[in-house]
């Protein structure tokens, strides 16, 4: 019996890899924060060491900042899994990568600053256009899969 393959399928296989993705960073979060620390811009957080002001956005520390992005990165994995409740959490992934972009930018910035290294501006250099294809990933899985009629191939795939 020949293999057909759906779009239905290919749209669910791609919610369980991005899902498995997010799952991973998620995790790494709570294993590795300061990982993540870089990629959290200063106005973001606060410092109550007195060393400078802390600025109107300035309402959890960097610590608090990586942990509660992944806790959002763990339930929109989750969401991602269910085909009730993947078209919003394609839309929150989408959004969130978005947001990542200016922690990104603000992170290749410093890289290339007085204090950054050549080893963060590698990092950064590589991480903020790794943003595009997954934005343009989440954003995909928003549209509703595409159904095959029953039996038929995938033209090219399988002859």
């Amino acid at each position: 019996m020949p293999f057909t393959w759906s779009g239905r399928a290919t749209q669910t296989l791609s919610a369980a890899a991005l899902s498995a993705l997010l799952l991973t960073s998620a995790m790494k979060h709570f294993r590795e924060p300061a990982f993540f620390h870089q990629v959290v811009p200063d106005f973001l957080c606060r410092d109550d060491s007195g060393d400078r002001p802390n600025g109107p956005f300035a309402v959890m520390t960097r610590d608090e900042w990586v942990a509660l992005s992944g806790l959002l990165e763990a339930g929109a994995a989750f969401g991602l899994l269910f085909p009730a409740t993947r078209k919003a959490a394609a839309a929150g992934v989408t959004a969130m990568f978005m947001v990542f972009l200016a922690g990104h930018a603000d992170a290749l910035r410093r890289a290339y600053g007085p204090a950054g290294t050549p080893g963060q501006r590698k990092v950064h250099t590589a991480r903020l256009p790794l943003q595009v294809p997954l934005i343009l990933w989440a954003w995909s899985l928003r549209k509703p899969a595409l159904t095959w009629p029953a039996g038929r191939r995938v033209a090219g795939l399988w002859p």
